[in-house]
């Protein structure tokens, strides 16, 4: 099978992680020190991703969170101290496409409308309770809105459902150092 060609930004300490053991795997405390403040928030849509990505069964046991990687090289994120680009060469199947604007949806908490009709549906619903999603995703009072919600974030693996454009990036569950065909500093 053709091997696919991504790219990863990662902290210095991932490549020297790779070079002294050939793998690495994200940890709840990688994603809580690069998101500091926002760590809640983002881990509650970290956990609902490990538990529904396509390609979790991939997921080996000491991974805890999945790698984000950028499928092209103009997108992947430009680089600052303390951090290098990671061009890796992947066997497909190791990686779970995420639409980017769909991801942005759950990390504020966000309803994914099938369609038009039901993106209408769900504000009509909304405005009825006068409550907002992440109102009623983050409050005790409105549980059945809240299960719409979430049931909804499925939605992002559907490709046949596009919001606002069609870039994606991709998940991985770890890195291996003889998939690394270069490092950008």
């Amino acid at each position: 099978m053709e091997r696919r060609r991504i790219w990863t930004k990662q902290h210095v300490q991932v490549l020297k992680e790779l070079e002294k053991t050939g793998r690495y795997t994200a940890r709840r405390r990688y994603v809580e020190l690069e998101n500091e403040d926002c760590a809640p928030i983002v881990l509650e849509a970290y956990d609902w991703l490990v538990g529904h990505a396509p390609n979790r069964g991939r997921k080996p046991a000491d991974a805890e969170y999945p790698v984000w990687a950028s499928l092209a090289r103009d997108t992947a994120m430009l680089l600052e101290p303390g951090r290098v680009l990671l061009e890796l060469e992947v066997d497909p199947e190791e990686l779970a496409l995420i639409h980017v604007g769909k991801w942005g949806m759950i990390l504020n908490y966000s309803y994914i409308p099938a369609d038009e009709a039901d993106a209408a549906r769900h504000k009509k619903l909304l405005a009825d309770y006068r409550v907002s999603d992440v109102t009623a995703y983050m409050s005790q009072f409105y549980p059945a809105i809240k299960r719409e919600i979430v049931a909804s974030w499925d939605r992002l693996f559907d490709e046949r459902i596009q919001l606002g454009g069609s870039h994606q990036y991709g998940i991985i569950w770890e890195l291996r150092k003889e998939w690394i065909m270069d490092v950008i500093q």
